[in-house]
């Protein structure tokens, strides 16, 4: 099994506020945007753009049609819309659902 590892973007807007650095290093994104960062690690950073933007329709609709879950450093998601907290780089591992009577 592949682990897509992705560095986490600092909240400095947070910092730049005033706020605290703990806050900044505890940053919440959607699970779209963890996966933006996935499939761009996956496919590279030299990749087309408009390859990224394939990758990535095919990407939420499979998760949106529950054709897989996400995990995120041990955590099961299969929104995208959904908010997770997390810091410094983080584990993204894409899980097939396995359909009853589908064999391999």
């Amino acid at each position: 099994m592949r682990v897509i590892r992705v560095r986490v973007p600092l909240d400095l807007g947070t910092v730049a506020m005033g706020g605290s650095t703990a806050f900044a290093l505890a940053t919440p994104l959607r699970v779209r945007e963890l996966l933006a960062l996935a499939v761009r690690a996956a496919i590279g950073e030299r990749a087309p753009h408009d390859k990224f933007l394939r990758s990535m329709q095919r990407t939420l609709a499979g998760l949106a049609a529950g054709d897989f879950t996400v995990d995120i450093d041990g955590r099961t998601f299969a929104d995208a819309e959904t908010v997770v907290v997390c810091e410094g780089v983080v584990s993204v591992r894409f899980f097939v659902e396995r359909r009853a009577g589908v064999t391999r």
